[in-house]
């Protein structure tokens, strides 16, 4: 990649750093790089028959246009903005807050955000939702809710809207439900849109052809972002700039397919745990954010062509330095099954200076007039050679600072790493018929229609463990 933008580094996965027991030589890369570069000359194929929808995202104007005037209206006139989702429809816009606002953002003073702050229910643990309503209740009226589900039937969305229409109806009228209720959701069909076209709310649309973890840069997660003083602008064009990189047909131009390369061909060696470890708290939702993409796109057990297979890589998230002190025992001496992806900053937007202060014993000398910054650079790196000598293979994602381009590069980058590696295990890595067996049994026991042959098999399956517990 471009000295200017994020840059992958590969150095410490090869032979000749980490050994050739668990290294890659040259001549496997260049085995492995023609496969993937046919695997991406067919997804560019594809695109032109308007498959992989989410790369076309940043060039879609329309789609910006929209989402700024349902912004323009609404960023002065709310003081707190509620994102009712979970799964894709949530950490996208949590990981997006979390990398370019700053640190304890809903806690700044109204001048000193960017925008209202911003609450992402993601769950429906009860305290959670009743905690988070007593805290809005005084401020209702200025409490902007976002509903984002694609088609209105995932539960725990559903549940949540449910209780905020009731809510926003009993306590401000059915006029509320107009000002501060706004939906993103199917722009066509499905339950919430007979509701919201039923009702003649406003709503965003989910675009057609993206799935809810690949949607992060279209209305699902660009609202919520512009609402709070983010450049939506700013990060379409970082992803726009790494979807030219990630179609270019030479292996070493094009990052995407590198990365996937290099986890496809560990993951074939049997190194199947990807962890990725952020030196950044501004980057550890990211983390969240690619363990749901990588996992979601990836576990299956049916290949394309219908034959049964069991793939998946296992992505696990850290955080530098903390996890120094919680994991990398096990990462250094545990067992040798795993691949390492740093995220690393070669510019923080602030830093802490470390002071000089007489009578400081002579043990810690050493940190007198450094920084913070220094420090946990310092920490990255000596983890990365440390893992290294153990002969554990180490990438680096490195971002020159972070801000809106590379953020939006950097979610780009994932999203296309994905679908080659996909195509690479030889799966569908859009589709996740796994999960629709547990909304299944939750809505039989829920009580929804239609799932009492669901609701007997998981009576009969409770009724077989009740004298198994202690």
């Amino acid at each position: 990649m471009s000295q200017q933008g994020l840059t992958l580094d590969y150095s410490r996965i090869l032979s000749n750093s980490v050994g050739t027991t668990h290294g890659l030589t040259s001549a496997e890369l260049d085995g492995a790089g023609r496969r993937v570069m046919e695997t991406v000359a067919t997804i560019e194929r594809e695109r032109k028959d308007g498959r992989h929808r989410y790369r076309d995202l940043p060039d879609d104007a329309a789609m910006l246009r929209g989402i700024r005037t349902a912004i323009k209206p609404r960023a002065n006139a709310f003081e707190n903005l509620v994102v009712l989702g979970i799964g894709g429809s949530a950490l996208g816009n949590i990981a997006l807050q979390t990398a370019l606002n700053p640190p304890y953002y809903n806690s700044l003073p109204t001048t000193r955000r960017g925008g209202p702050r911003l609450f992402v229910v993601d769950n429906v643990d009860p305290v959670q939702v009743a905690s988070l309503l007593e805290v809005l209740g005084p401020r209702l009226r200025k409490t902007l809710f976002n509903v984002i589900t694609k088609s209105g039937e995932t539960a725990e969305t559903a549940a949540q809207f449910l209780i905020v229409r009731k809510l926003l109806r009993d306590k401000l009228g059915d006029r509320a439900l107009r000002r501060n209720l706004l939906v993103t959701t199917d722009a066509h069909s499905g339950t919430m849109r007979e509701i919201v076209d039923a009702e003649g709310w406003e709503t965003l649309a989910v675009p057609e052809g993206v799935g809810g973890r690949f949607s992060v840069l279209s209305a699902v997660g660009l609202f919520s972002a512009g609402m709070c003083g983010i450049n939506i602008g700013k990060l379409l064009s970082g992803a726009r700039e790494m979807g030219k990189r990630c179609a270019q047909r030479t292996l070493k131009r094009n990052p995407a397919a590198m990365l996937a390369l290099l986890l496809h061909a560990y993951y074939v060696r049997g190194k199947r745990l990807h962890v990725m470890m952020p030196y950044s708290h501004q980057l550890k939702d990211l983390a969240d954010w690619y363990r749901q993409l990588w996992a979601e796109s990836l576990g299956k057990c049916t290949a394309r062509d219908g034959t049964p297979v069991v793939v998946g890589p296992t992505p696990i998230k850290a955080l530098g330095a903390t996890d120094q002190h919680s994991q990398v025992q096990l990462y250094r001496e545990g067992p040798n099954d795993k691949v390492f992806i740093f995220l690393e900053v070669e510019r923080f937007k602030k830093d802490v200076r470390i002071p000089r202060v007489a009578g400081t014993p002579a043990s810690l000398k050493y940190l007198q007039g450094t920084s913070l910054a220094r420090l946990l650079t310092a920490e990255k790196r000596a983890t990365e050679f440390a893992l290294v000598r153990s002969g554990r293979p180490c990438l680096t994602i490195r971002f020159p600072q972070i801000n809106e381009e590379h953020v939006g590069a950097f979610i780009m980058l994932w999203e296309a790493a994905t679908t080659i590696a996909g195509y690479l295990l030889e799966i569908d890595p859009y589709d996740q018929p796994a999960v629709q067996m547990g909304k299944d049994y939750t809505y039989a026991l829920m009580g929804k229609d239609g799932f009492a042959a669901q609701r007997r098999e998981i009576d009969t399956f409770a009724s077989r463990g009740r004298k198994s517990s202690v």
